[in-house]
């Protein structure tokens, strides 16, 4: 059934190891423009093009640089994103006019299964109303998009709950262009020296990068907690922490009692619902530590409180 409705232009959330995606055929502009649609997203956002092995690249971009082949070569299928020159099969829709298209291969059996029976690439940002926090199970589809798409693969949660990690070359230089799944631990092991440029909200290279983004709909203010609370103090409050937590509020989430960031990736937009759904009037949250993937959980958090 899938595979067929994407054959027809319709749109399908789908499960990625990162987050669920909002899915329809790239090459399609009528496809295209629905994602827009349906997810309130502005067209100067530009979307991520999936496909099912790193053989298919040459078919849609060019690789241009050995460090980002070299990448893809070691971490593909999985939590990263390639920023590369496209080819004009690639319509401009989707890179927001841009001449680099966004690609990568997702780690998720049912998502790859229905990409090998397709003959075509699936745009596919995140399954959610734009600005809001990502979704990690087929459940969060369902009530915020259940409406506007016609069915959804339901994969179980994510496994890495954090949206991949954008990476491409400017004046020769290897760029993370969003923060995510993959670390710059793990980047710099394979390819060398990584520089930051991310949050270009004005004019945004890759997707992802708008300052505010992956937002609760209740104010969230992401800071020291102790400082936070004392100046909110009289206000219902639910407190995202991490590792122990001294400090105490009306309600509480721990990302991980453990101290582990990959168990808090995998928990943070699922918490960030929860408060959401909460009594509490705002919602405060303290930074992880910045090793792993907790540089981009800290860089959610503060996004999500700009």
């Amino acid at each position: 059934m899938a595979v067929n409705l994407l054959k027809e232009g319709k749109l399908l959330g789908i499960p990625t190891e990162t987050v669920y995606g909002l899915a329809g055929n790239a090459l399609n502009t009528e496809a295209v423009l629905s994602i827009f649609k349906a997810k309130g997203r502005p067209q100067f956002d530009p979307l991520i093009v999936h496909i099912h092995d790193l053989d298919q690249v040459e078919k849609y971009a060019y690789w241009g640089d050995g460090r980002l082949k070299k990448l893809a070569e070691r971490f593909w299928p999985g939590p990263l994103t390639l920023l590369l020159q496209k080819k004009k099969m690639i319509p401009d829709l989707v890179t927001s006019g841009s001449e680099l298209v966004a690609i990568r291969v997702p780690s998720n059996e049912l998502t790859l299964e229905v990409l090998r029976k397709i003959d075509f690439p699936l745009a596919a940002p995140s399954a959610n109303p734009f600005g809001y926090v990502s979704p990690t199970s087929a459940i969060h589809v369902q009530k915020q998009l259940g409406e506007k798409i016609d069915y959804i693969l339901d994969g179980g949660e994510c496994k890495v709950g954090l949206e991949s990690t954008i990476v491409g070359v400017e004046e020769d230089k290897l760029c993370v262009y969003r923060l995510g799944g993959l670390s710059l631990e793990e980047l710099e092991k394979v390819a060398g020296k990584v520089e930051l440029r991310i949050n270009n909200s004005s004019d945004p290279k890759a997707p992802g990068q708008l300052k505010s983004h992956y937002a609760p709909a209740k104010k969230l203010y992401f800071g020291e907690i102790d400082k936070l609370l004392k100046e909110h103090f009289g206000k219902k409050i639910a407190l995202i922490g991490f590792g122990e937590m001294k400090e105490s509020a009306d309600i509480q989430f721990n990302l991980s009692k453990d101290s582990d960031v990959d168990e808090a990736a995998r928990n943070l937009f699922r918490i960030l619902r929860e408060a959401d759904d909460s009594e509490a009037e705002i919602v405060i949250a303290g930074p992880v530590p910045e090793h792993g993937l907790g540089l981009a959980i800290n860089d959610r958090l503060k996004r999500a409180g700009a």
